[in-house]
């Protein structure tokens, strides 16, 4: 590493780290000093991690794993994160003890009584099942206050009370069902894998924890400044190089992560002031540092976490939702980096000097060879090795390749805090599941989904855009106001069924609501990564909100074309079974159709919102630019012979224009 510029941006100072806990709750943790307590969680944590490598090849009964993922990941929150703002952060107190026995005792009470509730009661509830799982609601609750905020544990709560109040006389007739007693609501919560250690929880035990693990041990291997390394070496110098650095480094973070606002700081503490620094505008440089960090959760082969959900929820294997994922993805960032191509030409903005940079070469021999656990996690998925499996072998695969050169190698130390930190950065998540799953299991008891979806397809009037413009907006709200775990499940729970009146393909249909709830987090007026990019930045808030969304205008148009025509993701899903686990590939002429004229079509509408290809582009060419890129977008024959017409007219004249590139 030669240059000046490349950087551990994972080290942050006190100013990022002050904007991190303002928009992310996940990260106002307590700063305990060496001590017992530290050494305890520690302990637990390492703990915690070993055991969900463990049952990968070992499993429990499915209640009683979930049950432990729930149990031991509110135990760490307890000790982890104060009760609140007040609350001191340099040391546990005493009634975080009576939580983390509260915790654990749920967890213990199945394990003990597991045979007699499965054989015995038959899975109908006495009057201790009932007071132990009030407990572990309680509990859950809690846990999920203090790691995401009371949006989400008000929206549970509501949907707890709904199964009490929903057979009384003064509610609607559409929401009136039978009576339900104590026993029945809090039995289905606790007792069945249909409430808290429903799915979604399922899919944090046994796909999620051990894919942040491996993110875990990747930070440790120093993944994170290999990628701003391979950015910087190979755009950085290019025209309007950070903000292509930004792009790519970010993606590839987030992809890994997906943890949007977390990326944001992370890597805007190093990349934004280099884009301030060649001259784009603050508001933009930090809209360029959210739009690249949340879309790396749309970005295969990792994608954050919610697609381990989806393909829990869907029956569809994960490596087809990720082959289904990768062109929507691709051009979504063509897109970003588009628009900081075309925003850079048209205001003159030079890349970095290569002697500030490091070199390719020198980047790929010091830390290439830690792109081989992604290329070994790609083989596995390709080869349909179980995802648990998959994710286990490449940690291992991690440790290993760590050892080949001395700036990656990973000693018992590294391991160590690779499997504390894993368990940590997996709580946020265990935490959303199981809160989330309240909702699902009022949901499965009460019917609720089946009113929401006949709802919506009233509302929409028997028209399938209007639907999905109820959907979207559904999704967008919900990813306003949650982390977009939860968003993702109680959409595609209650949102995603209605477009299934209209068949949509079950899998068509989740990656409709799995894109605008992720996309919430740069939609005003709650757009949290993009107000933390703004807050690193030193830009305005809003401004930056608007420039986020505007960057990510193709993730907001393709959602829309992949319904239309499903070839856009490059999957066949019109002559099989919703349900199906695969699905085969349409025609390869289909595909280089569908990719080359998207590809065309976003670069296209790229120029016209920044106004600029080689040369300006006035207000009226503009428009009938993004008309023609819009109907390239749309994979139809016809639309795309219209739109290549269109758009190869409109560069012709960019061509021609004698007007010089405005200041």
């Amino acid at each position: 590493m030669t240059g000046q510029v490349s950087q551990n941006a994972a080290t942050l100072g006190s100013k990022e780290q002050q904007i991190l806990e303002k928009y992310d709750r996940e990260s106002v943790t307590r700063q305990l000093k060496c001590g017992w307590n530290k050494q305890f969680i520690s302990l637990l944590a390492v703990f915690y991690s070993l055991f969900h490598l463990y049952i990968t090849f070992y499993p429990m009964p499915t209640l009683l794993q979930r049950a432990i993922h729930v149990a031991v990941g509110c135990a760490l929150i307890f000790l982890i994160y104060p009760a609140g703002k007040n609350s001191r952060r340099d040391q546990v107190a005493w009634y975080e003890w009576l939580w983390l026995v509260a915790a654990l005792a749920g967890a213990g009470y199945l394990i003990y009584q597991y045979q007699a509730i499965m054989t015995v009661r038959g899975g109908i509830p006495n009057t201790e099942d009932i007071i132990f799982a009030i407990l572990t609601v309680i509990v859950v609750l809690e846990a999920a206050r203090r790691i995401t905020g009371w949006v989400l544990v008000i929206f549970a709560l509501i949907f707890l009370l709904y199964p009490f109040i929903s057979s009384m006389d003064f509610m609607p007739d559409r929401l009136l069902t039978r009576p339900y007693d104590i026993g029945d609501i809090f039995g289905q919560l606790y007792l069945k894998t249909e409430g808290i250690y429903s799915s979604a929880t399922g899919a944090s035990v046994t796909f999620i924890f051990l894919f942040i693990l491996f993110g875990a041990f990747l930070g440790k291997s120093g993944m994170g400044q290999l990628f701003n390394d391979l950015a910087l070496a190979i755009a950085g110098d290019k025209q309007g190089g950070p903000a292509k650095v930004a792009v790519i480094s970010s993606g590839f973070m987030g992809s890994i992560n997906g943890a949007a606002v977390a990326n944001v700081v992370s890597t805007g503490a190093f990349t934004i002031p280099l884009m301030k620094k060649i001259g784009y505008h603050k508001n933009f440089a930090g809209a360029v540092e959210a739009s690249a960090s949340v879309g790396g959760q749309i970005l295969p082969p990792i994608m954050g976490a919610s697609a381990f959900i989806m393909a829990e929820t869907t029956g569809v294997s994960y490596g087809t939702i990720a082959l289904a994922a990768l062109f929507p993805a691709l051009l979504y960032y063509i897109g970003v980096i588009a628009q900081v191509h075309f925003r850079a030409g048209k205001r003159n903005l030079k890349g970095l000097s290569k002697d500030q940079l490091p070199h390719l070469k020198a980047v790929m021999k010091a830390r290439g060879h830690m792109l081989l656990p992604i290329f070994a996690l790609v083989y596995f998925l390709i080869q349909s090795v179980p995802i648990g499996y998959a994710a286990t072998y490449t940690i291992g695969i991690t440790v290993l390749v760590s050892q080949l050169r001395q700036e990656t190698r990973m000693g018992l130390k590294d391991i160590w805090a690779a499997l504390e930190d894993g368990a940590k950065q997996a709580l946020p998540v265990m935490a959303a599941c199981a809160v989330v799953g309240i909702v699902i299991g009022v949901v499965n008891l009460t019917s609720f989904g089946t009113v929401m979806t006949s709802s919506i397809v009233t509302l929409g009037a028997g028209s399938l855009l209007l639907t999905l413009i109820l959907t979207m907006l559904a999704s967008m709200v919900l990813g306003m106001g949650l982390p977009s775990i939860p968003a993702y499940i109680i959409t595609a729970t209650m949102a995603a069924p209605a477009l299934a009146v209209f068949d949509v393909p079950v899998l068509v249909a989740h990656m409709f609501v799995f894109y605008f709830g992720i996309f919430a987090n740069i939609t005003p007026p709650v757009a949290l990564a993009a107000f933390a990019g703004a807050g690193i930045a030193g830009g305005d808030p809003m401004k930056t909100g608007w420039q986020s969304l505007r960057l990510a205008l193709a993730g907001f148009i393709v959602p829309f074309m992949f319904v239309y025509n499903p070839n856009m993701l490059m999957i066949d899903v019109t002559d099989v079974a919703v349900t199906a686990r695969t699905f085969p590939l349409p025609d390869i002429w289909v595909i280089v159709s569908v990719v080359a004229t998207g590809i065309i079509g976003v670069l296209g509408l790229s120029a016209a919102v920044e106004g600029y290809f080689k040369n300006p582009i006035v207000s009226w060419q503009r428009i009938i630019l993004a008309v023609g890129s819009l109907m390239l977008i749309v994979p139809e024959h016809i639309t795309d012979l219209i739109g290549v017409v269109i758009v190869g007219l409109m560069v012709w004249l960019n061509y021609r224009s004698i007007q010089s590139p405005s200041s």
